[in-house]
């Protein structure tokens, strides 16, 4: 058989050059020249993708023959290979053990028929005849296949849409695996066979077709992730194989055993010897160059599988010659190759027999490591976070390193706050990392207590803010089984004197702010406001669990719960947290477990807490909690809680009549602003309709005008709870009375009569500040939209539609303009004032819009108004106004003159700052709004929306240069600042008919008597003509292009070579490949004439600019 097979080969390969290399045949045959002493290198593809489906592929082409015996002469039916492996996985098995019986008979033929295999598998049609197998050159058969693939004759199979290629990646992986797994007690270790493979695979993976790096490098990968599997086995039987040695050489020093044994000893070293060799030589050859690839998923397989060697054979791959791999590609700039590194770091790192080794490598990298935990893509940080638990674990870096870590728990998406709340709590909470023993000496230290202690110090750190306080609370929720213990967290809350040591107030006000927020997390609630606000769906299986959860916090607290109300009722850091308590409990359990007295103190402590407090978070949870009170508990629980809130209410309006006296009396008006506060809260919730009460607060603002205008504010919002809540109810009713009606209008007449007073003096005196004229503004809207003529029209209610005039919108918008004006430093004053986040430029802006969109107020009038304001006032402002323009493109089919007239608006306020002479940085402002505007309007028709709405934007266009030449050339700069932006996104006829249009209109106009007032209408030309010009030379480009796909042979191979390497290749090489750029190909190609008729239609453009100046 010896005769048979391949000789030893003439080359072997000098990998100076760093990634790969080109520039034709000669690269190509320098890159194969050489001694064999040199080694190659190879990688790709995690060993773990083996898959295997079942395809369209039969096994009738191998049916018919079975393998014959090993000592048979008669060679088994030759197969094609690459049809089982694009084919039925399942296959490749049986294909294989066939093969390796006909290399045993035929070594040279089977030989060839793998090597067809593995170029096809690359791609490319391409066999060896048998007889010149060893006079073939490795590199004269690389560059043949670099010639086809310039050529276009290859297909990529690893990344094709076909539905039988499906498992092609997986099946080719197969393959060589079971390739190695049939070869290992012979033709693996022949040195002949896996060399000249070898020798092609790395050969192949330093071309520069993509598909030929990605699929050589995909195989060099397997090799060597399968001779690690056959390493492993040969290493078992070597560690058997001397323990035998080792106990025969006891019983008698020499003899044949022991003969047998020291040779099949050496054999098994000499076989592992090999296989190592052989890896090195793919990983010097291929992963050395193959991790630097341009193309991510190639860099990011040789990481993959480097993780996997490295895990799989430590005696070869664990030391810094390897390891350092997976350090610098923590830098890699793609992050699927980043998240490869840290994956297979952490799996290292979770070993601990690995620590030791990785002494070194830490040390290096792991400052590279805390920083990935900030990294740009969500899931390699969360891989970062991952691996920084595991250097913790073993202590390899201090805790003042995590620092920046920390800082994450608050402005992070949700995966990234989630695994640092595993990590703080593994870290900080647990401790599971520490070896010295905790602080807290004589106490168990996974009791829940000391847990919840030390969550307290973490949240003394975030104290002056609660709401970065609650994104701690549910980072680390999930993790922490302590926050579920309720009755712990209570009986900390009423002891004074916890064993954990002591606590401060605030300690006390975290701990409230953590039972809350945990109530609302164990019961299914959001405590983060979600971005999306998308409606929650559970399962069944996490309804029955939330169930159960209220049913333990109800069990938990029913006791304790009273206490707590008592001892923190006075506390308004604290209260409101704590009466919400009680809406996420199951209070039937109440009377179930004989609690009852213990349920009606509860509800008699929140009307208490009531009265305790006038701020606004205290008082709407207080309201809250008593009203579910109400409306949740049963039977006779339920009739007491009725009872008392309609205590509260009667109580209410005593003390708020009281407090009118007071007033009326002269005596101070804290405790009329109070019981506002208080009526209006519970107005939110319920109604308190009750004549007699809006009378004597209508009669009272009337009668007072000097009243604080906070007073003020209040006493109109419940004016306007009251009319809504009227006409809510006679909306629902099913008779209405004349009486009712005509009460309901009278009502709502007062309250415009009183807010078109406060509206006049705000504006004539300006004795008012911005809250009470935002305030009047929001209300207003609320009501004209309430009582809106279209919503009574043809019914029974018509008599309450209202509009208002002309006069009365125009001073409305007016405000709205000036609290958009107002600057930041008064929002910044206001900031100490209640409903604070209600008292802003937002609140204005919805109510402008709602008034359009309800159909209010006439669109053409106010939409242009409202939109002319589109960036000039924040982020927050730009998207209400972007949601109306949305709202608007659905309700209307044409909105190119709101548009138009909103571009007017905005320059003429650039015109009225000129003409008033209001500074120069105030006029370059306005005219910079007016082009933004105009940039983000036109921005809006993109893609399709260009042709779909053209006529929309050529309207915008014709009408815009109408308005322009009105009063040229004073309002030409509105042509280049506000038109242009539309008229370029027109196709070229129709911006070859705007450039005739106004070309016509100055034809007989001496331009040069004021050359800067016509400059704009010359820009605009000029820009319309370079328009007109690159659309043509991109025509001219296409039709080119066409033109040669259809008709013009291939006449060079550098045309195609960049067709196809430009996209698939990305090596370094491909630019000496591919020749100069593909600019400079296109104009070779081109017509002489094309060349020059844009040279001339340039020329006569540079002639038109000279000439315009």
């Amino acid at each position: 058989m010896e005769e048979d097979a391949p000789h030893g080969h003439k080359r072997s390969r000098d990998r100076d050059q760093d990634d790969e290399s080109g520039g034709g045949e000669e690269t190509a045959k320098s890159e194969g020249s050489g001694g064999e002493k040199q080694e190659r290198g190879a990688s790709d593809q995690s060993p773990n993708q083996m898959e295997h489906d079942d395809d369209d592929a039969s096994p009738d082409d191998f049916q018919e023959t079975r393998p014959q015996p090993k000592r048979s002469r008669t060679l088994p039916p030759q197969q094609n290979l690459i049809e089982i492996v694009k084919g039925n996985g399942d296959l490749i098995s049986k294909a294989v053990k066939i093969w390796v019986e006909r290399y045993e008979d035929s070594p040279r033929l089977a030989t060839a028929e793998l090597l067809s295999m593995l170029f096809e598998a690359c791609g490319a049609k391409y066999s060896i005849k048998e007889e010149l197998l060893d006079e073939t050159d490795v590199d004269d058969v690389v560059v043949a296949l670099v010639n086809l693939a310039r050529a276009g004759e290859i297909e990529d199979y690893q990344s094709s849409k076909k539905k039988e290629l499906k498992n092609f990646k997986e099946n080719l992986v197969s393959f060589w695996n079971s390739l190695i797994t049939e070869c290992q007690n012979g033709p693996l270790f022949d040195k002949l066979l896996f060399d000249k493979c070898m020798d092609y695979i790395i050969a192949l993976s330093c071309t520069p077709p993509r598909v030929y790096r990605q699929t050589a490098t995909l195989m060099g990968l397997q090799l060597v992730t399968s001779f690690i599997s056959v390493a492993n086995t040969l290493g078992s039987q070597r560690e058997t194989t001397q323990r035998q040695l080792n106990a025969e050489s006891k019983k008698q020093a020499d003899g044949p055993r022991v003969g047998s044994l020291n040779k099949r000893l050496s054999v098994t070293h000499e076989q592992i010897t090999t296989l190592e060799d052989m890896m090195r030589k793919i990983f010097t050859g291929l992963f050395v160059h193959r991790y630097r690839d341009i193309d991510p998923d190639i860099r990011m397989s040789c990481i993959q599988s480097l993780g996997v060697w490295i895990l799989s054979y430590p005696s070869l791959f664990l030391q810094d010659l390897y390891l350092k791999y997976l350090g610098w590609t923590l830098n890699d700039k793609a992050a699927g190759v980043r998240k490869a590194s840290l994956l297979a770091l952490r799996k290292l790192y979770e070993m601990d027999e690995n620590v030791p080794t990785l002494g070194l490598f830490t040390e290096r990298f792991s400052n590279r490591m805390i920083e990935m935990a900030d990294d740009v893509d969500m899931s390699a940080a969360v891989c970062a976070i991952g691996l920084v638990k595991q250097l913790l674990r073993h202590q390899l870096i201090p805790d003042d390193d995590l620092g920046p870590l920390y800082d994450l728990l608050i402005d992070q998406p949700q995966e990234i706050r989630r695994a640092i709340g595993e990590l703080v709590y593994d870290h900080l909470i647990a401790q599971k990392f520490n070896s010295s023993p905790s602080g807290l000496t004589g106490q168990d230290d996974s009791s829940s207590e000391i847990h919840i202690f030390r969550m307290l110090q973490i949240l003394r750190e975030f104290s002056t803010d609660p709401i970065l306080s609650i994104y701690v609370i549910d980072d680390v929720w999930e993790y922490m089984k302590a926050m579920k213990d309720w009755k712990c967290i209570t009986s900390m809350l009423l002891d004074q004197n916890p064993r954990t040591g002591s606590t401060t107030d605030q300690d006390l006000t975290n701990l409230i702010r953590l039972l809350f927020a945990s109530v609302r997390k164990a019961v299914g609630e959001k405590i983060i406001p979600s971005t999306d606000n998308r409606k929650q769906y559970h399962s069944k299986a996490q309804r029955e669990m939330f169930e159960n959860n209220r049913k333990d916090i109800t069990v938990g607290m029913m006791k304790n719960y009273p206490q707590l109300l008592r001892k923190f009722m006075a506390d308004k850091a604290k209260v409101s947290s704590l009466v919400e308590i009680i809406m996420f409990m199951k209070l039937e359990l109440y009377s179930l477990k004989r609690q009852e007295q213990s349920f009606k103190a509860i509800v008699r402590l929140i009307k208490d807490a009531f009265f305790k407090h006038g701020e606004k978070e205290a008082l709407r949870s207080c309201v809250k909690a008593i009203t579910f009170c109400a409306s949740e508990s049963k039977g006779e629980l339920q009739d007491f809680s009725r009872g008392k809130l309609k205590d509260l209410e009667d109580e209410l309006l005593d003390k708020l009549t009281s407090a009118i006296k007071e007033v009326k009396d002269g005596n101070d008006e804290y405790s009329l602003l109070v019981n506002l506060k208080r009526l209006y809260e519970l107005q939110l919730l319920k109604p308190v309709l009750v004549e007699s009460m809006f009378d004597e607060i209508a009669l009272t603002l009337h009668n007072f005008r000097n009243l604080d205008e906070e007073v003020i504010c209040s006493l109109l919002l419940n004016m306007h709870m009251y009319v809504v809540w009227s006409l809510h109810s006679i909306i629902n009713c099913e008779a209405v009375s004349e009486a009712s009606l005509a009460s309901l209008i009278s009502k709502r007449d007062i309250l415009f009569k009183e807010l078109s007073y406060f509206l006049n003096g705000v504006e004539e005196s300006r004795k008012y500040g911005n809250p009470l004229a935002l305030r009047i503004c929001a209300i207003l809207a609320e009501e004209w939209c309430l009582f809106r003529k279209s919503s009574f029209d043809s019914s029974k209610l018509e008599v309450l539609g209202y509009c208002p005039d002309s006069v009365l919108l125009k001073k409305f918008w007016k405000f709205c303009e000036e609290i958009f004006n107002t600057s930041d430093e008064t929002d910044e004053e206001d900031e100490n004032k209640e409903y604070v986040e209600e008292t802003s430029r937002d609140v204005a802006a919805i109510a402008a819009c709602k008034l359009v969109m309800s159909d209010v107020a006439p669109k053409d009038y106010l939409g242009p108004e409202i939109i002319s304001h589109l960036v000039m006032h924040g982020h927050s402002v730009t998207e209400i106004i972007k949601n109306l323009i949305t709202c608007l493109r659905k309700k209307e089919d044409n909105i190119s003159n709101i548009h138009l007239e909103s571009l007017k608006k905005a320059y003429q306020r650039y015109a009225s700052e000129v003409s008033c002479d209001g500074g120069e940085s105030k006029v370059e402002k306005c005219l910079e709004v007016c082009r933004e505007l105009a940039g983000r309007l036109s921005g809006m028709y993109i893609g399709a929306a260009r042709n779909k709405y053209r006529l929309e934007i050529l309207s915008v266009v014709k009408e815009g240069v109408e308005f322009a030449f009105r009063d040229a050339p004073k309002q030409l700069l509105f042509l280049e600042v506000a038109v242009l932006p539309f008229a370029t996104r027109l196709p070229a006829p129709d911006i070859m008919d705007i450039k005739r249009e106004v070309q016509g209109r100055i034809v007989h106009v001496n331009t040069d008597e004021d050359p800067s007032g016509w400059r704009p209408c010359f820009t605009f030309l000029e820009t319309l003509e370079e328009k007109c010009l690159k659309t043509e030379d991109l025509q001219d480009d296409k039709e080119g292009a066409a033109a040669k796909r259809r008709g013009r042979p291939k006449k060079r191979p550098e045309t195609e070579r960049k067709r196809l390497f430009d996209e698939q290749s990305g090596s370094e090489e491909d630019e000496s490949i591919s020749g100069g750029s593909e600019k400079e190909e296109v104009d070779e190609d081109a017509p002489l004439i094309e060349t020059i008729r844009s040279a001339a239609r340039r020329r006569a453009l540079r002639g038109q600019r000279s000439k315009g100046h």
